[in-house]
């Protein structure tokens, strides 16, 4: 832990007397993501070129004496930044006591999230190779999270199975400094309101917690979904679900970069014209970085906001049209293309499937709608009363909406109308329509995959329903703050109040993770995600730490069962590749023009029980380990050749062979 936090402080400190003439008093909050997104390249392109990750930090070292020799790190700036340094620390070790709490890689995607770490740190090469299909990679995934996450791993000595549950720590962090940033340029008082976004908990939670009862009956599994199951057959998380439930998954990875872009967009719509040429070029850079990371990080992120960044820069060049000079034009022109060209070789690598957009013809309920985003609709009507009394006619746009049948859509309709005509807008108004129009969007249109029929739009609403929370929270509690300051009835409290508060919201908030009993009974009380093995399969525990010693050109054969069980663990506990992992996941990223779903899987049994194709077929996919552990008896008949395998494991009920020769 304390290697890893040494890594990201190096990476931080490095970027930070750098960034100083251009963002002033927030260059250091800046340059916590700045620093992970430019290491994340630098490792990536080290990859690219098969280089050892290891020389991505030359560059940060040489920052670091280069402000050295300068004198750059002043002991007087460095304390007056320690709030900044305490308020990552503390997010640090308040989500690092949840993981510790429950650790476990155990369920849901921890298999595939750690697979991939896994692959990552013992082979880090691009693209990663895939961990459930032997002889293939994640080109047809959008794996940086992971890369950035498993190179992190690699220059501070961690292991994959603590890296997992150093992640998410770091996330959180990351997420609450951009956060308390923005609450900070906008507000001059009640600034940590944005925060509340990361710890609030949707109204379908609070229901249940009041009722004992699900919104939506047929998610009602003993309230394991936590309101993130409301809107019938879709999934519909937020960032405290997502955070406890401790999937290092890419749409939980990518919020700190979100969250990232929106402060550089803020601070570009506030301060555009009083930036010098110097500084709208590191900017325009930090974007271009940030923008380009979103492809790799979580595709569909850059689908939304990659057309925020061109409104923002449509609303400079209107503000600036009578004096609109050449860097207003370079952020619209220069941007999109920069962002491109980071990661141009990902592009030219990879191969997916790309879904058509169609139309939703079973749009949200209107109740289930307001219990995931009712918090935010219910603020934002509130703090357009006056608006509403000035121009009540506005509320005719949702009428074509309602009376089609999207009544969720013409909910939404209703605040982004007004905040959309309201006149002296500011950075907040165009947050929320933006937001606003997520939700419009995800009830009239869909982008097709393989989910099927009945979970058509599931996809769709997950990964943009994130997105929309983040903004419409941030707005909202923006919003309230502005409010609260022109109210001017609160009470300034005074600085040893505040640290008091402070205390004891931060000490309830660390006592609250051992409150809860949450950890499926897989165990708690370590940093170690496969501690539980020993307990609970100690003959995979022994088997996994033996593989975990060998060097990164295995290819394994291990029992395949379908998704979310407990099979396809060796790979996802060891990165070694296997013949199939998880088959439905690969399906969704690689189709089966080639039939390889049935073949892959029929390779496998054969393997096990028909001793005459054992050889030839571990041959076919270039395995070197045949994995003969519980799972493998139960799912099938094992039958073993006499010949052609060197038995190189023996420990409890587990047995590893290898391809002999």
């Amino acid at each position: 832990m304390l290697s890893w936090i040494v890594i990201l402080t190096l990476l931080q400190l490095s970027v930070y007397p750098s960034l100083k003439k251009t963002f002033g008093t927030f260059a250091f909050p800046v340059s916590f993501p700045a620093s992970l997104l430019l290491f994340t390249l630098v490792s990536w392109y080290c990859g690219l070129v098969q280089i050892p990750v290891q020389a991505a930090l030359i560059p940060f070292l040489g920052l670091v004496a280069w402000h050295m020799y300068r004198r750059a790190y002043r002991i007087d700036d460095l304390k007056a930044e320690w709030h900044w340094e305490a308020l990552f620390l503390i997010c640090f070790f308040l989500m690092l006591d949840v993981r510790f709490v429950n650790p476990t890689i155990s369920y849901a995607e921890k298999f595939m999230d750690h697979a991939f770490l896994a692959s990552v740190i013992l082979n880090p090469v691009v693209p990663p190779l895939d961990p459930w299909f032997a002889g293939g990679s994640l080109n047809v995934y959008y794996y940086l999270g992971y890369w950035m996450l498993g190179c992190i791993a690699i220059v501070s000595g961690v292991p994959s199975t603590i890296a997992f549950n150093l992640s998410l720590p770091t996330i959180f962090a990351l997420s609450a400094v951009s956060l308390y940033a923005i609450g900070t340029l906008l507000l001059d008082r009640f600034r940590w309101l944005p925060l509340i976004i990361l710890i609030l908990p949707n109204p379908a939670l609070i229901f249940q917690l009041i009722t004992g009862t699900a919104v939506n009956p047929a998610y009602d599994t003993s309230l394991s979904w936590l309101g993130t199951r409301t809107i019938t057959n879709t999934i519909n998380e937020y960032p405290l679900f997502s955070f406890v439930w401790g999937d290092v998954h890419a749409h939980v990875v990518s919020i700190f970069n979100q969250l990232f872009l929106v402060f550089l967009l803020l601070f570009v719509y506030k301060h555009w014209e009083t930036l010098n040429h110097r500084a709208k070029c590191v900017v325009m850079a930090l974007v271009a970085v940030s923008l380009g990371s979103m492809p790799l990080f979580n595709t569909w992120d850059v689908l939304i906001y990659a057309p925020i960044v061109l409104v923002i820069g449509f609303l400079i060049l209107w503000r600036n049209r009578t004096d609109i000079d050449r860097s207003t034009w370079a952020f619209l022109l220069a941007i999109p293309p920069l962002s491109v060209l980071c990661y141009l070789p990902f592009y030219l690598q990879l191969q997916t499937n790309t879904g058509a957009i169609a139309f939703v013809q079973t749009p949200s309920d209107p109740i289930e709608f307001l219990m995931v985003n009712g918090i935010f609709i219910a603020i934002f009507f509130a703090l357009l009363v006056p608006e509403i009394r000035k121009k009540p006619w506005l509320l005719l746009a949702a009428l074509p909406f309602a009376v089609a049948g999207y009544i969720a859509a013409a909910i939404a309709i209703i605040p982004l109308v007004y905040f959309t005509v309201k006149k002296g807008q500011d950075f907040t108004d165009i947050l929320a329509v933006c937001g606003l129009v997520i939700l419009v969007v995800c009830e009239l249109f869909y982008m097709k995959d393989n989910m099927g029929e009945t979970y058509f739009r599931m996809n769709t609403v997950f990964k943009c329903y994130l997105p929309a929370w983040l903004m419409l929270g941030t707005a909202a509690f923006v919003k309230s703050g502005q409010w609260l300051l022109a109210w001017n009835r609160v009470p300034v409290i005074s600085a040893r109040k505040s640290a008091v508060i402070t205390v004891i919201v931060v000490c309830l908030l660390f006592a609250a993770p051992f409150s809860v009993q949450y950890n499926s009974g897989y165990g708690t009380g370590t940093l170690d995600g496969l501690a539980y093995l020993s307990t609970n399969n100690p003959g995979d525990a022994g088997g996994v730490a033996y593989l975990r010693t060998l060097s990164s050109n295995e290819i394994l054969v291990e029992a395949e069962n379908g998704d979310y069980s407990y099979y396809s663990r060796v790979s996802s506990f060891t990165g070694i590749p296997a013949i199939i992992g998880q088959p439905f996941h690969e399906f969704m990223w690689r189709g089966d023009e080639t039939g390889w779903f049935t073949a892959r899987k029929t390779d496998i049994r054969d393997i096990y029980e028909t001793p005459d194709l054992t050889i030839p077929l571990m041959k076919k996919y270039n395995a070197t380990l045949l994995y003969v552990g519980n799972a493998e008896h139960e799912r099938y008949n094992v039958t073993l050749p006499v010949t052609g395998l060197t038995k190189v494991y023996s420990a409890d009920t587990t047995y590893i062979y290898r391809l002999s020769g």
